[in-house]
């Protein structure tokens, strides 16, 4: 696995996984391997996954090690896909974020001989995918955003309103938990920046960066559909619009407690609100997931009846598969 010595991994204590037969942590991409049973989710070119805010690829090692995306890049291995996992920072600006990306693109297609990837982001890795796009085009096959932060989320604009709270977060993730995570992954240079992150995922934030780099993807009203591709690239979405999915899953629960002070009534999967998400083909825009139930966290809890995630992201495989990406 190539190492890149001038960004670091980042990492989560929001988001706890298991094991998923990946190389131990270290700074770059991590390719997620495992033995292949079918060729359903073989795509043309490899999927890159990008993670949200307070987001990683693997802390640890082995069968001790904590995985992002839980469950679903080993089960997209076995399915034929060749997968990896992008590891930048977890709190930054999304042109912060873009560029540690970027490098970690260019990465999987030397490793791989692949001209393009399809780039998959949760959370604020939507936009950071998105970024990809702007800077260099012909690197991209698709974007897929999950519960992703394309217009904002305003629990962002609400802590950065509440100066008091944001300053004292900003000291504890900044000079506290950002190095204590740093450190988990091997990586104690990684600094971490929560204003930058807020500034970014907030719907000021965002609307700003939309009007820098405008795209069809989006709509001008979420009464419409944005475009489904344009220039050879194509655009997909999902989303789920739950909060509180399982009591067990005490994680989650208070992660979404949030969503309904900032948005009320308004549909929203705890942090990002249906609308702000849309982008592309609306794969669906209801799932009864959470936010952190959207990367089957946490250890796959979620609703009883809701659908699994894992799945979800098998087919989505396969349809980049039929469409020839």
């Amino acid at each position: 696995m190539l190492k890149n010595k001038k960004y670091a991994l980042a990492c989560s204590m929001l988001a706890l996984c298991g094991a998923i037969g990946m190389s131990s942590a270290h700074a770059g991409v991590q390719r997620v391997t495992a033995s292949v049973q079918s060729d359903y989710a073989k795509t043309k070119y490899p999927i890159l996954f990008t993670h949200g805010m307070f987001g990683f690829s693997r802390l640890g090692v082995a069968a001790f090690g904590l995985d992002y995306w839980y469950q679903i890049l080993p089960d997209l291995a076995r399915n034929g896909s060749t997968v990896f996992a992008a590891q930048i920072s977890p709190l930054e600006s999304t042109e912060v974020r873009g560029e540690q990306l970027l490098t970690q693109v260019e990465e999987v297609m030397a490793l791989t001989g692949k001209s393009k990837v399809n780039l998959i982001g949760h959370s604020h890795g939507g936009p950071t995918i998105r970024y990809i796009e702007v800077v260099k085009p012909q690197y991209v096959a698709s974007l897929t955003g999950v519960g992703a932060t394309f217009r904002g989320s305003k629990v962002a604009d609400d802590l950065l309103a509440n100066r008091g709270g944001s300053q004292f977060l900003s000291i504890a993730t900044d000079y506290i938990v950002g190095p204590v995570i740093a450190f988990s992954q091997g990586n104690s240079g990684l600094k971490s920046n929560l204003n930058a992150s807020l500034k970014s995922i907030s719907e000021q934030g965002s609307s700003a960066f939309n009007q820098r780099y405008p795209t069809p993807a989006l709509a001008s009203s979420c009464s419409q559909n944005g475009a489904a591709s344009r220039n050879g690239v194509y655009y997909y979405s999902w989303t789920g619009t739950s909060q509180v999915t399982n009591i067990l899953d005490v994680v989650d629960s208070a992660i979404s407690v949030l969503g309904p002070i900032s948005y009320g009534s308004l549909d929203n999967d705890g942090l990002v609100p249906r609308c702000n998400a849309r982008f592309g083909k609306v794969i669906r825009d209801n799932y009864g997931w959470n936010h952190l139930d959207e990367v089957n966290q946490v250890l796959g809890i979620r609703g009883l009846f809701s659908t699994d995630p894992v799945s979800v992201y098998r087919q989505h495989a396969n349809r980049l598969k039929l469409q020839g990406l």
